[in-house]
């Protein structure tokens, strides 16, 4: 038997609530547990409203395999007109001045994927990548053996050196000669200075290798002009959009113009069939946003509250690896402290403020464990936050480590994170 015209329409119509409370109130714990806990992971950011409602929007119903005007669907109409918005906005965000200096594929569903999407079109299995090391700051997907890129690649990892925590270029052109890399990769997850990208092509065409810069995590700096941009410098420029950049859970590839072609053909069909092109058009929107006077401001603020907050953080006696940092992160050394990341993050947890246990370089502790707490500003800065929030973070975070089994302290911080929370609301 069919259903009736005014049936179908309330299958469609029937608001989450209805449909699944269970998910409902999933989504309802977790808006609750953002407004009112202090968001210090570095990678994490709070999205605009008009960002979430890109993300959310009926372009999901649509399939577009394929690239603008050379679909494999009919009807791709307005979606092709929505992804060219992103390419053309990449394009004039990353390169200003010169946007046809670079090609922008914005298909990536994520940071992880259009990393493997640059190593299938300039690699081959077996070739030798030359990536940071993990435990120094790097990335999964760049070379770590239980990612598919150390699983496809021969890996050979560069770090920083033990005496000053950066990057030391002699000691990578001098492994860069011995192991005759193929790609060269720079960025990282967890390095708090910047990156000198004249000297990474430097030591890449020494050796006569490709380089590629993951810019993740300081992709809106480097939009903002407060982090020098990789462009002019790289073959291949990979990003999230959903970090600094402050938009959804996605990614993006730049790469010069003579790589465009084994690019594109490595996102699609090489590692992804349709594109979520509700999520590119999220994209847009933030790119969009990106392009504005007070995006700068935002992101001269984020870096502003990070040194205020390492500098915070140190005057209660922690060390900073490095000395400090460049962006907008960085790492406190707990193990000095008699304590491990593990046990640090969850006494943090429950006092409200959300931070991610990271390994410091020359840890003596396991992944799992760690020595070290990666902390950054994105999205207090969102919320609106200043210097003078960040030196009270900073104390609470010294009285919770003080004394990190005592759940009284934790409950009574807990309170004034809230109290704080409060006068900066979210959504």
């Amino acid at each position: 038997m069919s259903l009736t015209v005014s049936a179908r329409a309330a299958l469609l119509n029937r608001p989450l609530s209805e449909v699944d409370p269970d998910i409902a109130r999933v989504l309802a714990s977790e808006l609750k547990r953002q407004q009112d806990g202090i968001e210090l992971i570095a990678s994490e950011n709070f999205t605009s409203r008009a960002v979430l409602e890109a993300m959310g929007s009926v372009l999901t119903n649509k399939y577009a395999e394929g690239y603008p005007g050379k679909r494999y669907y009919g009807g791709c109409v307005h979606v092709d007109e929505g992804e060219s918005l992103a390419i053309s906005r990449a394009k004039a965000l990353f390169s200003p001045g010169n946007p046809d200096a670079v090609h922008a594929n914005v298909q990536p569903h994520a940071g992880s994927q259009a990393n493997a999407a640059v190593y299938m079109a300039c690699l081959k299995p077996g070739d030798t990548l030359l990536g940071m090391s993990l435990s120094h700051g790097g990335h999964l997907t760049h070379g770590h053996p239980l990612n598919v890129s150390g699983k496809l690649y021969r890996v050979v990892a560069y770090g920083v050196s033990k005496e000053t925590e950066r990057i030391d270029f002699g000691e990578l052109l001098k492994i860069a000669e011995q192991e005759k890399p193929k790609l060269i990769v720079a960025g990282a997850s967890a390095y708090p200075r910047t990156l000198d990208f004249p000297a990474f092509r430097r030591v890449a065409d020494a050796v006569g290798a490709l380089l590629m810069v993951d810019i993740a995590h300081i992709a809106g700096l480097i939009a903002a002009g407060l982090h020098p941009s990789p462009v002019g410098h790289a073959h291949f420029i990979t990003t999230t959009t959903h970090k600094t950049l402050r938009g959804p859970r996605a990614g993006l590839i730049l790469c010069v113009p003579e790589w465009a072609k084994e690019v594109d053909k490595a996102v699609f069909p090489g590692q992804q069939g349709g594109p979520l092109e509700h999520i590119i058009a999220a994209k847009a929107v933030a790119l969009k946003e990106a392009m504005t006077p007070e995006f700068r401001a935002y992101q001269r603020q984020v870096v502003e509250n990070a040194a205020v907050f390492a500098g915070a953080v140190a005057d209660r006696g922690f060390r900073i690896v490095s000395g400090g940092t460049d962006n907008h992160l960085f790492l406190v050394d707990v193990g000095k402290k008699g304590l491990t990341g593990k046990v640090a993050e969850k006494a943090l947890d429950a006092a409200g403020i959300t931070v991610n246990k990271n390994t410091i370089p020359f840890d003596p502790n396991p992944p799992m464990v760690t020595s070290g707490l990666r902390i950054g500003t994105p999205a207090v800065t969102t919320r609106g936050m200043g210097p003078s929030e960040m030196k009270t973070i900073a104390g609470w975070i010294a009285e919770v480590l003080a004394a990190p089994e005592d759940a009284a302290v934790q409950a009574r911080i807990h309170g004034e994170v809230r109290a704080l929370t409060a006068a900066f609301p979210l959504y």
